[in-house]
């Protein structure tokens, strides 16, 4: 039903910043979620990536961040602002915050002041550690949680660099996200089946460490271990995209038929009867060297080239695009992911909708709001809308 929202009447109070958490919060928004971002007054400081917006705090990654929340900015160490966010705690379903443990005490919202303001209330807490374990009351972000999870010496098994590095993307605040997401979405389950809310802990390390070491715990699932960590396949350092004419291209011929597939296409029978390829098993072993053979015989053709004689055998195949690619994909395009809209002080920008889709409910999700641009209606004092200058 067009219009519909899925999560329709769930208040959401989002005492979160950066991304991490307001990630989490923008998965609830985009399913219909009422979402009150509370923040500081000059706003989360996340709001300020990027060149300066013709409104603070409208830099382009809140615009999606943040898009379908309302704002609501205090200062909650003042008095005002306290009985402004206690207020909302009132008539909520749900308080997620990013505040480590002492310090959200110390404001007087610790999980325990909640429920006296709230008994049956879903206390969600965004936090870098596990509060079990001896660095509970550590500070963290993303790039904390790569170096903690072994991530930034992925690169260096790869390709022999010993000089850690990250990964180009905020991939643990996103996925740690996610986490807070569903674990939202199921305490509100139990609610609606018991009646009753709970303390929910949702920690960057544990959430990133479960994502990924599903494939990299390998040879340390069996006790006593039988091999090292790291998912060899995942570590080969011949396991990338392939040269072409005019670029390169991945192309994954990922079982025996479509290994047998690739060498056809490849034009190179040798391969077939090669001791090091005769059968599966030696093409396991001798995996590097195969991807090795492909990289010498995939630069005669360009990407577009290999994509149809791939798509043709029905291999998975794809043209290694830049991210600027991204925004004219033919598919991205067809099913209307990148949409232009107009926001009423920043102008045209483009919104991506949520990647999930339904047969019943969707509904247009408001613009990102100024700092503090729902104070009144929310019964807060208003807050100034400043404008950058020229």
């Amino acid at each position: 039903m067009a219009g519909q929202k899925l999560l329709e009447g769930i208040r959401v109070v989002d005492l979160t910043s950066v991304v991490f958490g307001p990630y989490a919060t923008e998965t609830l928004a985009d399913l219909g979620a009422d979402v009150i971002k509370v923040e500081v007054t000059g706003g989360d400081i996340f709001r300020h990536a990027g060149k300066p917006a013709a409104t603070p705090g409208m830099g382009p990654c809140t615009l999606n961040l943040n898009k379908g929340k309302r704002s609501l900015a205090v200062d909650l160490k003042s008095a005002e602002g306290k009985a402004a966010l206690a207020a909302q705690l009132a008539e909520a379903d749900v308080f997620i915050h990013n505040v480590r443990g002492k310090p959200i005490e110390r404001l007087g919202f610790g999980y325990e002041d909640v429920r006296a303001i709230k008994p049956d209330i879903i206390y969600v807490h965004c936090t870098g550690f596990g509060s079990g374990g001896p660095y509970g009351d550590l500070q963290a972000y993303d790039d904390v949680i790569q170096a903690a999870t072994g991530t930034t010496n992925l690169l260096s098994r790869v390709d022999g660099n010993p000089v850690p590095r990250f990964l180009p993307s905020l991939i643990a605040d996103k996925v740690s996200g996610l986490h807070g997401a569903y674990a939202v979405m199921a305490a509100i389950i139990h609610k609606l089946r018991f009646g009753e809310g709970q303390f929910v802990e949702v920690p960057m390390f544990e959430s990133f460490a479960h994502f990924m070491m599903q494939e990299h715990l390998y040879g340390l699932t069996l006790v006593p271990p039988k091999e090292p960590a790291g998912y060899p396949r995942q570590l080969d350092p011949f396991r990338q995209p392939f040269p072409a004419k005019d670029g390169y291209v991945v192309i994954v011929p990922y079982t025996p038929d479509a290994i047998d597939t690739v060498i056809a296409l490849l034009e190179a029978p040798e391969l077939a009867t090669d001791p090091r390829f005769i059968d599966y098993p030696s093409r396991m072993r001798n995996i590097s060297e195969f991807y090795a053979e492909m990289a010498k015989r995939t630069p005669k053709l360009t990407m577009a080239e290999w994509a149809a004689r791939m798509a043709e055998h029905q291999i998975p195949c794809m043209p290694v695009r830049d991210l600027d690619e991204l925004i004219d994909d033919p598919h991205l395009k067809a099913v209307d992911f990148f949409q232009q809209r107009t926001h009423p002080t920043e102008g045209e920008y483009l919104k991506m909708r949520s990647p999930v889709t339904f047969s019943v409910g969707g509904f247009e999700v408001q613009p990102a709001p100024h700092i503090g641009q729902h104070n009144e209606e929310l019964g807060a004092p208003p807050m100034p809308v400043k404008r950058r200058a020229g």
